[in-house]
């Protein structure tokens, strides 16, 4: 979520970003070192003032990255800022194509598998549909929801959209007709964190949740295949085994059908095998780091790229090694990668003690029973103190009634 250091990867192409700025590069070990920088804070801007459903001007923002991604190919690379920006790139070479105003803040944002659109999700709950052909065209309300969304995908052949809100629902829409609801996948019981439709098996859809489970669905028909309790994977003596956490990140390596998870705010990435045939996950092993995890993306011919708070080394190649996965010595590739992350740090530093966003999604916890009892008795309570200050009533059938009777009448005379 907002303001964390994010990676992509598609092809040969590596984008980490982090505060107002991406950094672009290649992982290829020929010779090219081209690199593309770009910075919001230096995007054209809306000549008029923003202005709110009230009318009175709403925060400009601070150009803080708050999503982005690849399109299918990786011909097209898209983002979202807190100024409300729709940012468009092609990369081949990389060019700005185009820069448009969003209605609200986004939370996440997909290309179309045809690559013509660009959907994007935002706080209110709604999805709006960005032209990528024509690139300066004004967006389209496509779908909404009455809680806010935390993710958006597609299915591989276009047919539909999905959407993952807080209120713990995943909804599968039509695309063509997005007011027909094809089904619901239920069975978190906190907000939806993140969803990924498995590219090679295009039925099967991976959730994750506040509830600290991940889940594989056959989406269509809402059905739940396997659930994956993530703290049963943990040792109890981990720090973090009572934490409460959400997956920040779900990414899949198609080689091995290998799913990779990035717990928020947790320092490692839990590794999965998916059985198709079984239609279940199976755990595989939990990699460790000692510096906190930003991101993680897999590379098809390499494998598992981590980006970490760690200026000397900021990313990590990981793969499996006589059936362990596990860190690889640093490649030309990677010192490469690395120098230009360093030399460029300032833009990764403000990301070191950001909070994700996921803390406030949680549901509240509410005891009505011991609220009433504990009120109840503090009523009681004031009620005798009121009784204590006043002492007894004037006239009363008292102690204080028999001494006035038994006192001698006043003389009326001189």
């Amino acid at each position: 979520m907002a303001g964390s250091a994010g990676l992509a990867l598609c092809g040969n192409e590596l984008v980490v970003r982090g505060g107002s700025r991406l950094l672009a590069t290649s992982t290829s070990s020929s010779d090219d070192d081209s690199l593309f920088i770009y910075d919001c804070s230096a995007a054209e801007k809306e000549a008029q003032e923003h202005k709110g459903e009230d009318g009175q001007p709403v925060d400009k923002g601070s150009d803080t990255v708050l999503a982005s991604t690849f399109s299918t190919s990786g011909s097209y690379f898209a983002l979202t800022d807190d100024s409300k920006r729709l940012i468009l790139f092609r990369t081949k070479p990389w060019q700005c194509l185009s820069v448009r105003t969003v209605v609200r803040r986004c939370t996440a944002l997909t290309f179309t598998a045809s690559e013509e659109k660009v959907l994007v999700a935002d706080k209110s709950g709604d999805v709006y549909s960005f032209s990528v052909l024509e690139p300066h065209g004004s967006g389209k309300l496509e779908l909404g929801h009455l809680s806010m969304l935390l993710d958006v995908a597609v299915s591989p052949d276009d047919r539909y959209v999905l959407t993952a809100d807080r209120d713990e629902k995943i909804r599968v829409s039509w695309a063509a007709a997005p007011h027909n609801i094809e089904s619901f996948c239920l069975g978190h019981t906190e907000f939806v964190s993140r969803i990924f439709v498995v590219p090679d098996h295009p039925e099967l859809l991976l959730s994750s949740s506040g509830d600290r489970t991940l889940r594989l669905w056959q989406y269509r028909s809402g059905r739940e295949l396997h659930c994956c309790h993530l703290p049963s994977l943990q040792e109890p003596t981990e720090p973090w085994s009572n934490k409460r956490f959400a997956a920040s990140r779900i990414t899949y390596w198609r080689q091995e059908d290998c799913v990779a998870l990035l717990c928020d705010g947790l320092p490692v990435v839990c590794l999965f095998q998916l059985d198709v045939p079984r239609r279940q996950l199976v755990y595989q092993q939990q990699l460790t780091f000692q510096h906190r995890v930003w991101d993680a993306a897999f590379e098809e011919a390499r494998g598992l790229w981590v980006l970490q708070d760690c200026r000397e080394a900021p990313l990590v190649l990981c793969r499996p090694v006589g059936g362990q996965w596990q860190s690889l010595p640093e490649s030309a590739v990677s010192k490469r990668v690395c120098a230009h992350l360093r030399e460029n740090w300032a833009m990764l530093e403000g990301s070191a003690g950001t909070d994700s966003g996921f803390s406030s999604l949680y549901k509240a916890a509410c005891d009505n029973m011991t609220t009433y009892l504990k009120k109840k008795e503090e009523r009681l309570q004031q009620q005798l103190e009121k009784k204590r200050r006043r002492g007894p009533p004037r006239g009363s059938n008292g102690q204080t009634k028999k001494m006035k009777a038994g006192r001698a009448p006043r003389s009326c005379s001189s």
